[in-house]
């Protein structure tokens, strides 16, 4: 960002006097809001910052000592003054915090000077009270680290000159271009993870062999297990093999186990036939679920490519939980957090029945209606659910239950009041509707 443009946005900025929320919405990302809908976000990354106005994010996870003291200092207080020191790529928003000493003012100092982009935040002296990036004298002459007494920049001069006739229109075309960029490589990260998740359960279904050839396989241990049986005079301790003739005179050499004794190798045969017998009665189950599985994944990547969605794309595939808590896994179905909500889906029918069976009476139930697909259940240890976690829980059960678009109906209520039929084919009652249509929510009781 040029440094008149930096200067306009410090301008515009004045017409604000009160900081409602200060907050970090990502690592070297800083949001300010006004007590608007919108917000102004400094993208503090290093030789790639920008300023931008976007909608105010709904929360942000991020609590280090610096995001405390940012939250400390800057939200709910009075702006005193904003301005851009010595035409430099440095806005200062001089404060008064809420709750301090009547002549307690600090500075925020959003600094957009490319290897060193930083937020660092002063009291009255120039001593740094916290900083987004702590640098030490091994890196620059300027030692940025709390208590120490901040030094000036070395002087700056622009290379461009201009002038800014509409800065509103200035931050939104730097968000279109932020979140372009931004929307790109979350999609790719993202698929890149689903994909891995598609190709190994791909890899599992065509290595299922068919029923003919299991039902062969223990015809075949059986049949080796019976000649061994009736050959066990001919085996000597450490034979490997024993060569011999089948039942219909042909000669055939069966291969021994080791580290078995001789009265128990056609045992070992016998039960390699029952395994492939059980396997073949079941194989057909078995390749239903890794099918169902993989439209299940499949319906997620088409989500993914299909969304526009930042924070949507980032809830289909969260990133990796950091907490002890958020690291819990579930043996049935995905397991997903919502503004501190468990959401479970079942992936396939098999664990739809498993999920319906392990929920307790008040937990919520959802299913969009009238098509096969993912059953979900909320946790709520008897708590009233915030409207935000049952939306985002409704778009979550269309999503992994269709990739088509439309408008779809999702039936939710208490588990109590849902009583398996068949299968996982359900009744349920005392039920309210969501529908969802892309972005667009609306409420049925």
């Amino acid at each position: 960002m040029k440094q008149y443009e930096i200067k306009a946005i410090a301008n515009y900025l004045k017409q604000y006097n009160f900081i409602k929320r200060a907050r970090r919405v990502a690592n070297n990302v800083i949001e300010l809001n006004f007590g608007e809908d919108f917000s102004i976000f400094f993208d503090l990354t290093r030789g790639n910052s920008t300023i931008y106005k976007a909608p105010a994010k709904k929360q942000s996870n991020f609590n280090a000592p610096f995001d405390t003291q940012l939250h400390k200092l800057l939200s709910h207080s009075k702006i005193l003054d904003i301005y851009v020191p010595n035409d430099d790529k440095v806005i200062v928003f001089r404060v008064k915090p809420k709750s301090q000493y009547k002549n307690f003012e600090i500075e925020a100092r959003f600094e957009l000077t490319g290897k060193y982009t930083n937020l660092i935040l002063v009291d009255n002296n120039g001593i740094i009270l916290e900083a987004l990036h702590h640098i030490d004298s091994t890196k620059s002459y300027r030692v940025v680290k709390p208590g120490v007494e901040l030094k000036e920049l070395k002087p700056f001069k622009s290379k461009f000159s201009g002038e800014v006739k509409n800065v509103e229109k200035l931050l939104e075309d730097e968000y279109q271009k932020v979140f372009t960029r931004d929307l790109k490589r979350i999609k790719s990260a993202k698929l890149n993870i689903i994909n891995k998740k598609i190709d190994k359960l791909q890899k599992a279904l065509n290595a299922l062999q068919s029923q003919e050839q299991l039902q062969i396989e223990a015809q075949n241990y059986e049949k080796i297990a019976n000649i061994v049986l009736a050959n066990l005079h001919k085996i000597n301790p450490y034979d490997t093999k024993l060569k011999t003739k089948d039942f219909e005179g042909k000669d055939i050499t069966i291969k021994l186990p080791q580290n078995i004794v001789k009265n128990r190798i056609s045992e070992y045969f016998f039960n390699l036939a029952k395994k492939a017998k059980s396997k073949a009665k079941n194989i057909k189950i078995e390749r239903e679920n890794l099918k169902d599985r993989l439209n299940f994944y499949q319906n997620i990547k088409s989500a993914i490519e299909n969304s526009n969605d930042i924070d949507n794309i980032e809830l289909l595939v969260p990133k990796q939980a950091k907490s002890k808590q958020k690291k819990e896994k579930i043996n049935i179905g995905e397991l997903f957090w919502i503004e501190g909500y468990k959401i479970m889906v079942g992936r396939n029918s098999k664990e739809n029945i498993q999920l319906l069976k392990e929920a307790k009476a008040n937990d919520i139930w959802m299913h969009t209606r009238d098509i096969p697909g993912s059953h979900v259940i909320i946790r709520t240890d008897k708590q009233n659910l915030p409207q935000s976690v049952i939306e985002s829980a409704a778009k979550l059960c269309v999503d992994f239950s269709t990739n088509m678009p439309g408008n779809y109906e999702v039936d939710y209520t208490k588990r109590k009041f849902v009583k398996i039929t068949e299968g996982s084919n359900v009744e349920y009652d005392k039920y309210k509707t969501i529908s969802i249509l892309k972005e667009g929510i609306e409420i049925r009781v």
